[in-house]
C-alpha cells in the first residue's frame, strides 16, 4: 500500500497501541535514540504529539511537535519545537517528509516554531519557511578544587523526575532565549543515556554536568530561586578545573561569561520568531 494522507494519524499520550510501532520507527530512523524507556517512565503527556503516517500497521514517515514555554528576552511565549522528523530509508524520495511537515505545520498555526536539524538534510527546512540561526558558545576561566560533593539523584525514581518537572517551572538560567517547562524533554535525555544524573546541590537546586579534563560542562541548571552557582562548584567536580563550559545562555546565573565562539554542532531553524544575537538554547530543551 502506498502511503498518503488518509494514513496520517496524529498519536499523543493517550495512542498506547501505537507506542511499538512508534519506537520500531525511530529506532530504524535514529539508531541510537529510543522512545521505549521514556514511555515506561510516564513522560509521554499531551504536550508531545506525533504526526506519523502509516503505511499497515508500520511507521514510514513522521514529524513530532512538542507544545513549548518558550523565553524571549524576558517574555514568556507559546511555541513549538519539531523533532523525531524522519522517513524510512526504504521510503525515502517520495515525498513522505513534505507530508507530515505539512500536517504538522498547520497544527502549530501562527504560533513561533524551532527545530534542531540533522546536518545533512538543512536544505529542507527553509522550504517550509524556516531561517537557519547560529548559536553561541559560553565559557569561563575558573580555576576550582573538589569539595565534598553532591548527591546523584537516580533518575529511575519518580521521585527524581517529580522533581525535575517541578523545578524546570521554577526560576529560569536565562531570560535571552530559552524554555520553561521542560521536564519531560530532560527526562527524554536521561532515558536514553545522553545526561549524567542530576546532581542535587539543595532540595531546591539540581545541576546537570560533568567533568572532560579541566573543564566543568554545565548542561542545565533547575532551581527554585536564586542562588550562587560558583559557591557551590567544588561539589560538582570531583578533580581540578580551570574553565566552564554552558549548556545554555547564561544570562543571569553567570552574567559575565562573554561567548567564545559559534556552536559548529548546532543547526537551529527558526520560523516566526527572532532570537537576540547571541544566545545558546538550552541543549537539553532541545527535541
Amino acid at each position: 500500500m502506498i502511503a498518503n494522507m488518509s494514513a496520517l494519524r496524529i498519536l499523543g499520550a493517550d495512542d498506547a497501541d501505537a507506542f511499538p510501532a512508534y519506537c520500531r520507527f525511530v529506532r530504524a530512523v535514529f539508531p541510537r535514540a529510543g522512545f521505549e524507556r521514556w514511555i515506561d517512565w510516564g513522560e509521554w503527556d499531551d504536550s508531545y504529539r506525533a504526526f506519523a503516517l502509516f503505511d499497515g500497521e508500520r511507521i514510514v514517515a513522521n514529524a513530532a511537535l512538542t507544545r513549548m514555554r518558550l523565553l524571549l528576552d524576558g517574555n514568556e511565549c507559546r511555541a513549538w519545537q519539531f523533532g523525531a522528523v524522519g522517513v524510512l530509508p526504504e521510503c525515502r524520495g517520495r515525498g513522505y517528509a513534505a507530508q507530515v511537515m505539512a500536517a504538522a505545520l498547520a497544527a502549530c498555526g501562527d504560533d513561533p516554531v524551532l527545530l534542531f536539524a540533522n546536518p545533512k538534510v538543512v536544505q529542507f527546512y527553509p522550504r517550509f519557511g524556516f531561517r537557519a540561526q547560529s548559536e553561541a558558545l559560553f565559557g569561563v576561566d575558573f580555576a576550582c578544587a573538589p569539595g565534598t560533593p553532591a548527591a546523584a539523584l537516580d533518575p529511575e525514581q519518580p521521585k527524581t523526575r517529580a522533581l525535575i518537572r517541578e523545578l524546570a517551572c521554577a526560576w529560569p538560567t536565562s531570560l535571552r532565549f530559552a524554555a520553561r517547562g521542560h521536564g519531560r524533554i530532560i527526562s527524554w535525555y536521561l532515558a536514553n543515556g545522553f545526561a549524567a544524573a542530576p546532581r542535587q546541590v539543595d532540595a531546591d537546586t539540581l545541576v546537570f554536568c560533568h567533568v572532560d579534563e579541566d573543564c566543568l560542562h554545565i548542561d542545565a541548571i533547575l532551581a527554585r530561586q536564586p542562588f550562587d552557582l560558583a559557591a557551590v562548584i567544588p561539589s560538582l567536580i570531583d578533580r581540578p578545573i580551570r574553565q566552564i563550559r554552558f549548556g545554555f545562555t547564561p544570562d543571569v546565573c553567570w552574567p559575565a561569561a562573554p561567548t567564545i565562539g559559534t556552536d559548529p554542532d548546532a543547526h537551529l531553524f527558526v520560523r516566526g520568531l527572532q532570537p537576540p544575537s547571541a544566545h545558546k538554547f538550552p541543549c537539553f530543551a532541545q527535541t
